[in-house]
């Protein structure tokens, strides 16, 4: 049985798992309307829970300490209540052989990028590499949101920006769009948070 997760917990969460984002960022990844994402980011900014850093007219959100703090016993309240735990942390031991691959075929192809090797591998063995975990990832996802659905997504957009890759290498590492490292990096940091562990 799933459980859909609080709106205000769900927008705090988008905030963790990017890091630093616009509020049309944050309503896309929540699945929530802009107005009520909007709306959530201002009670938690209220309650000092994130904060908005702007730039020549743009800007983003941050989590905060004390948000950080409240975020995790809201989550480890979800798990307690959904008696999802056992099932996260089985997911979590499945997904750290595969984030060591990706992590390291990642840091392969940064490496190659900036020309800091003398044996670069290819795009080819870069995308073969990538593949393996992008199949797993589709099972792990499943079990997640067999109860907790808002773990939905990842596997679309792994796999969306693996096989754009093949046509636009900055969709292995690029920082500015999904690309399969970014994505990646959102997972991890969705499950330690959810598990509250530390880096």
């Amino acid at each position: 049985m799933t459980h859909p997760t609080p709106p205000d917990l769900l927008t705090l969460h988008a905030v963790r798992t990017l890091g630093y984002a616009s509020t049309a960022r944050v309503a896309g990844r929540t699945g929530l309307p802009v107005a009520t994402a909007e709306e959530h980011l201002l009670d938690a900014q209220a309650f000092g829970q994130v904060s908005w850093t702007g730039y020549h007219g743009d800007g983003g959100w941050s989590l905060t300490e004390a948000g950080k703090a409240h975020e995790e016993k809201l989550l480890a309240a979800e798990l307690d209540a959904t008696g999802a735990r056992a099932l996260v942390e089985a997911v979590h031991h499945d997904f750290l052989p595969l984030n060591e691959t990706v992590s390291a075929t990642c840091t392969a192809w940064q490496l190659a990028e900036l020309e800091m090797t003398d044996d670069p591998p290819t795009l080819t063995e870069i995308l073969a590499a990538l593949s393996g975990p992008a199949r797993r990832l589709e099972g792990l996802e499943q079990r997640l949101t067999s109860v907790l659905p808002r773990f939905a997504g990842y596997h679309e957009r792994f796999a969306g920006a693996l096989e754009r890759a093949e046509h636009d290498l900055h969709w292995v590492t690029g920082t500015d769009r999904d690309s399969c490292h970014r994505v990646w990096f959102e997972l991890h940091e969705d499950l330690a948070a959810t598990l509250g562990l530390g880096h």
